[in-house]
């Protein structure tokens, strides 16, 4: 299994969304593997695609974020079909926006359609933190950051300390 880079903001490859998966085949499988390799290494409880440099509509994701037992669950081109009730996300992070936390508004629940990495279909009823977690992920394959749900001068203050710490690199 290989590690990958994830893709950190301001990059713009993030901004664009997903291609559907037609074909589930080999290099999918391990575009898998790789992603949930990935997401355990950077302690992430959820890791989409775009943000392993992949335009594919795959996410990977484990509310336990144990690398140990690696009990990871995958969704193909994943669609939120409803939601209701609302919350607030607590200290929400990104891998792909170091160094950046905030409280965020998010759906209480959700219900997502998606493919498992067979290609079976799935419909999954998700509340709490499986909730932020979906729609956390999903909104990356639309091309949406966390950081997009926050207020403008949070995002600015964030994207000048930001442009700061790359240009000290």
């Amino acid at each position: 299994m290989t590690l990958l880079k994830i893709v950190t903001y301001p990059d713009p490859f993030l901004k664009q969304p997903t291609k559907p998966v037609t074909d589930i085949d080999d290099q999918v499988q391990k575009i898998i593997e790789d992603m949930a390799e990935t997401m355990y290494a950077a302690s992430g409880v959820g890791l989409a695609a775009i943000q392993a440099g992949f335009d594919k509509s795959i996410i990977v994701y484990d509310p336990t974020a144990d690398a140990e037992k690696k009990d990871f669950q995958v969704l193909i081109n994943p669609k939120i079909l409803f939601s209701e009730g609302s919350m607030i996300s607590d200290n929400e992070g990104c891998l792909s926006v170091p160094d950046f936390r905030s409280d965020v508004k998010r759906s209480e629940r959700v219900i997502v359609e998606a493919l498992d990495r067979n290609g079976n279909p799935l419909k999954i009823e998700a509340e709490g933190l499986l909730s932020v977690i979906m729609q956390h992920e999903i909104d990356h394959l639309k091309g949406v950051l966390f950081i997009d749900h926050i207020s403008a001068l949070k995002r600015q203050l964030y994207k000048k300390k930001r442009q700061k710490a790359l240009k000290s690199g």
